[in-house]
């Protein structure tokens, strides 16, 4: 039994690095890191959480989390002692400013559905949850996304907006001056609507490359997440930083319970390294 768990997590390492080589290469300037790392150190180190959800409703879409399968999440997180957090938090713990509690957990959503207000919100206040949502300016009041009434609202019972760019366009299908523009406008705009500092952005479709963040943090950003599958250590870069995404399935809460356990383990035991 013990040789088929090896064998099985050997040919787990070997696809997660055939289907992801764009990652590997831009690991090789990590923003996050100043020198070289041991393993060991970053072995040691937080492994930070970083769930990411889209809507928050009943449906068919897979993108769409049910009502009672959030629910279920977040009293998860709750009676498991996880601690909710920031992005800011986040990055203050990479950089070795703030010791995070034993189990931090970053919430995540991506796009500003109108859903996430009126379904996702008040589930968080239950819990007392934060999170985080990566705002599209140029979508907000629009049918079937929030409002800025509601997006302020929100900032102020512990829910932060990020940027997700000004239209939500494939970055690397763009030349770099509308790049450049896609970034720091919704920057701009989201600071200038809520009054705080906008210093993450979430890539629209999750595709990155070392260009792009490159002008990501050239027009201001502090750090970049991606849809690429895995938790935030040490090892992580500040613009190419993991998450675990969380959809509608058959089987919801047991994949939900599997993607924050299993894959968490095999990083810690060193089977796995992003």
């Amino acid at each position: 039994m013990k040789k088929f768990f090896l064998v099985l997590t050997i040919i787990i390492g070997w696809i997660i690095f055939a289907f992801e080589p764009s990652h590997y290469a831009l690991r090789l300037t990590n923003y996050a890191l100043t020198e070289a790392q041991p393993i060991s150190e970053i072995a040691a180190g937080p492994k930070i959480l970083v769930l990411n959800y889209h809507q928050i409703k009943n449906g068919n879409s897979y993108l769409a989390v049910h009502l009672d399968d959030f629910d279920a999440q977040m009293n998860y997180l709750v009676e498991n002692g996880y601690v909710a957090i920031t992005p800011d938090a986040l990055l203050s713990a990479l950089e070795g400013e703030l010791e995070l509690p034993p189990k931090p957990v970053l919430i995540t959503f991506d796009d500003g559905y109108s859903d996430n207000y009126e379904n996702a919100f008040p589930i968080l206040q239950k819990y007392g949850l934060r999170a985080t949502i990566f705002i599209i300016p140029a979508l907000v009041g629009k049918e079937g996304y929030m409002t800025w009434d509601e997006l302020n609202e929100m900032e102020e019972n512990g829910i932060t907006m990020q940027s997700h760019t000004l239209n939500h366009i494939a970055l690397e299908e763009l030349p770099d001056d509308a790049m450049r523009t896609e970034l720091l406008k919704s920057k701009q705009i989201l600071e200038e609507k809520l009054g705080h500092a906008v210093d993450f952005v979430a890539y629209p479709t999750g595709t990155y490359n070392l260009h792009i963040a490159g002008i990501a943090r050239e027009v201001g950003y502090k750090g970049a997440f991606t849809i690429k599958y895995g938790n935030v250590d040490l090892g992580s870069n500040f613009f190419a930083l993991e998450r675990v995404p969380i959809f509608q399935t058959p089987t919801t809460m047991k994949d939900f319970y599997e993607r924050i356990n299993f894959r968490q383990s095999f990083e810690e035991f060193g089977w796995i390294k992003k």
